[in-house]
């Protein structure tokens, strides 16, 4: 059987072929040479693919930027706090990248940090303060004062 052949129907389940209606199974396609990629969700590929890219490209900004927010969404806020603050380092004008940091040290608990951060984007041009309010990464700050002062609601 080539690559190119339709893919064999696998089971989900033990006897789901016993013509019971409804059964759902998964697509069997060529094995891939890699060992980690069958064993990974989509998330976690993507995790695993762009750590190893960054690897290759220790300061590549796109890189890090979509790494940090892959592992925000898989919920490692601490490594996501580091890479966002590679890439402040790297960007320290944008406010983008600074904003990023701020909802990063706002999943991780740092509400100092965050506001800090938060401040420093608008002070370098990040004005879209109607997401910020309703930015849920910034969950943690909506109660905190200094939060309220940023959004003017003081």
């Amino acid at each position: 059987m080539s690559g190119l052949d339709a893919p064999q129907f696998v089971p989900d389940e033990p006897n789901a072929n016993s013509g019971k209606s409804g059964r759902r199974g998964r697509r069997a396609g060529p094995k891939s040479s890699l060992p980690w990629f069958g064993s990974l969700g989509q998330l976690d590929f993507e995790i695993e693919f762009f750590g190893r890219l960054l690897e290759r490209t220790s300061d590549e900004i796109e890189v890090l930027r979509v790494l940090a927010e892959l592992v925000a969404r898989k919920g490692d806020v601490h490594r996501a706090v580091e890479l966002d603050s590679r890439l402040v380092q790297l960007l320290p004008d944008d406010f983008l990248a600074r904003y990023n940091l701020a909802c990063s040290f706002a999943l991780a608990g740092r509400a100092d940090d965050a506001i800090d951060s938060l401040s420093r984007a608008i002070l370098l041009g990040y004005d879209d303060l109607a997401h910020m309010e309703g930015d849920p990464d910034l969950e943690s700050l909506y109660g905190n004062p200094d939060f309220q002062a940023l959004l003017g609601e003081e």
